[in-house]
């Protein structure tokens, strides 16, 4: 068996073994055993009782993080040329249509999210290949496909993360960094939360939200305990 580090004893000393943590427990420990020396992501995994490929047990849905996710999003706007101010306006770091699709079709996908208009995507059924894999195809359930272009831009800028459930039946994403307050990460946690106890299928029989657990960037898991997220 392998020896802990001075850092890794220091942090199994920090954690409860066994312990089921409220929300509000875990966002202010997950700060203190986080010992790497960036701005590490917060992040959760929520494990639920679906069968992923059952299509009306499917769990996929958006959700706005009050306190953004703290990570800077490069976002390209595929739009057409009266959409263009309206999407500098909001943020958009790249704009324009046909000069980067023709980028994409060569390799560029040096961005977090693409938005674009319905008018457009016939344009976009030939970059499946390069975007899919990466996650980065516009799709209208994620509210990337909108003619409120601006709009679009703004909310993804502002914090709005996209989610879906895997292949075993979790659902997973970075809802802060450790540099936000307790607060902040608590805040973002809750409304990670609902928004996925909303989407529960009426398909579904039994336990709904099998587990919860709250961790940073190579810091280990934190056990949410369940029932303290009951009244969301």
């Amino acid at each position: 068996m392998s020896k802990l580090t001075k850092n890794q004893k220091a942090v199994s000393e920090k954690i409860e073994q066994g312990k089921f943590y409220s929300l509000e427990e875990a966002a202010a420990l997950v700060k203190d055993i986080t010992t790497v020396k960036f701005d590490a992501s917060v992040d959760m995994d929520v494990r639920l009782g679906v069968d992923p490929r059952k299509a009306n047990q499917m769990v996929r849905g958006v959700v706005s993080l009050p306190n953004g996710t703290g990570k800077v999003v490069r976002v390209l706007a595929l739009c057409t040329s009266d959409k263009e101010e309206e999407a500098k306006a909001a943020g958009a770091d790249y704009v324009g249509l046909d000069e980067y699709i023709e980028k994409i079709k060569g390799g560029w996908t040096d961005v977090d999210t693409i938005i674009t208009m319905p008018s457009v995507m016939g344009k976009l059924g030939a970059l499946g290949r390069v975007l899919g894999p990466r996650g980065l195809m516009p799709n209208p359930k994620s509210g990337t496909v909108t003619n409120e272009i601006g709009q679009a831009v703004k909310e993804v800028k502002q914090g709005k993360i996209d989610f879906k459930v895997d292949k075993f039946g979790i659902v997973h994403a970075s809802i802060g960094k450790v540099s936000f307050t307790p607060e902040q990460i608590t805040e973002n946690a809750k409304e990670f939360i609902s928004t996925i106890l909303k989407l529960k299928p009426q398909a579904l029989k039994g336990t709904y939200v099998k587990s919860i657990y709250l961790s940073s960037t190579m810091s280990p898991g934190l056990k949410i305990d369940t029932k303290t997220v009951d009244e969301l």
